[in-house]
């Protein structure tokens, strides 16, 4: 088997370099009442992909389907993205202005909830430095096309894992609730049958009594 080509080597060195300047942040929180994070973005016109899920609340007694709110400001405080009471969101946006853009989450609910959130980047800076050069500008699209590709399969894999997180823990919680439905229910049929055989047995016994006399 012949030894890689220059353009094979030079397309894994460069990929690799792509993947791993990609900016990316994947943090799963609790919050009370408000929380607030704060990313830098480097460069205008890069898309920023965002995706939040409510994964549960402190206590196994409470659903709800109020969810949060997310607020995204860049840099001057502008408002760039609203998010009102979901459970779970994705979205992405062009950023018009590069620096720090903070991005606030609000809890409406009075339990604590905790929260799996993911922010990415993208951002081709090592394929915009070498565009001009026409023998490498086909190499560099391809391995953008790649980038984004893979990039895409990953967002929607935590994604979609934070989405299971939740379902999990809500159907493990219905199926408790149900359990302990079952266990009262079972607890009040029971103290029913007592007392219709207490009233029954004092019944008979004033009847038994009365004739007697």
């Amino acid at each position: 088997m012949g030894a890689p080509s220059w353009t094979t080597l030079c397309l894994s060195v460069v990929l690799c370099v792509v993947l791993l300047s990609r900016p990316a942040a994947a943090i799963r929180f609790v919050i009370d009442r408000e929380e607030c994070f704060s990313h830098n973005v480097e460069y205008e016109g890069d898309t920023v992909h965002v995706s939040f899920v409510v994964i549960k609340a402190d206590t196994p007694w409470h659903y709800s389907e109020e969810g949060v709110d997310l607020v995204v400001k860049d840099p001057n405080g502008a408002q760039v993205w609203d998010s009102r009471d979901k459970t779970s969101d994705k979205f992405e946006f062009i950023v018009q202005k590069r620096g720090v853009h903070r991005f606030c989450f609000t809890n409406k609910s009075p339990y604590h909830e905790t929260i799996d959130f993911d922010v990415h980047v993208g951002h081709f800076s090592y394929f915009e430095q070498h565009a001009k050069d026409e023998h490498f500008a086909p190499l560099f699209e391809q391995i953008a096309k790649l980038d984004e590709a893979l990039y895409n399969i990953q967002f929607e894999q935590h994604w979609l894992e934070a989405q299971t997180d939740r379902q999990a823990i809500l159907n493990e919680n219905m199926s408790r609730r149900a359990v302990h439905k079952a266990l009262f229910e079972s607890a009040a049929l029971i103290a029913a049958s007592v007392i219709q055989v207490y009233l029954l047995r004092r019944l008979f016994e004033r009847k038994l009594g009365s004739s007697r006399v």
